[in-house]
């Protein structure tokens, strides 16, 4: 597939903000076509989501406040991927750290830009199976349940609105998908 589009030469770039969790930054750009704008970009680690099989009929996922939305959200396990640290050995940390569970398999279901149009979140989507209990200690500002989920159950829950975070409807579709397509 080939376009004319132009990418967007940066001018200027400038620190906004530095957080724990990411920075923003705002660019002076040279669009394409012609003429300037601003972009603020977020800037975030890549991150990981986690579908975990406990058999062929159920995964296991997990329930958490989340601030930013002020709900308590039904979630697949997720989390960022720490400086020199593989995906998928943030997998199996985030699996640990947040289900009490390993896995002996894993698969990369695929990768995907969680909003591009201002954040550099690069999300890998992975599938654990042969789960076993091993746990590592949970972060200490995360207070997290686990709940233990029918695959029939899910599509059901994304219509209702009962799981409704882009990264688990993503990784449970994928999912689901790929297990349908054989």
């Amino acid at each position: 597939m080939t376009s004319d589009l132009q990418p967007e030469l940066t001018l200027s770039s400038r620190l906004a903000f530095q957080g724990r969790i990411f920075n923003v930054r705002v660019d002076d750009v040279s669009l394409g076509r012609g003429g300037q704008s601003i972009r603020e970009i977020v800037e975030h680690r890549p991150c990981v989501c986690i579908v975990p099989y406990e058999d062929e009929s159920n995964i296991v996922m997990v329930r958490q406040y989340r601030k930013a939305v002020e709900q308590v959200l039904l979630e697949i396990p997720a989390g960022n991927v720490e400086e020199g640290e593989l995906s998928q050995e943030t997998v199996l940390r985030e699996l640990q750290e947040e289900t009490g569970y390993s896995a002996t398999h894993l698969e990369l279901l695929s990768s995907f830009w969680i909003s591009p149009g201002f954040s550099t979140e690069l999300m890998h989507a992975y599938e654990a199976r042969g789960l076993f209990p091993s746990s590592l200690p949970a972060d200490e500002d995360e207070d997290i349940r686990v709940e233990h989920v029918s695959l029939a159950q899910v599509p059901g829950l994304i219509k209702k609105g009962i799981i409704k975070d882009a990264k688990s409807i993503a990784g449970l579709m994928m999912a689901m998908h790929l297990r349908d397509a054989g």
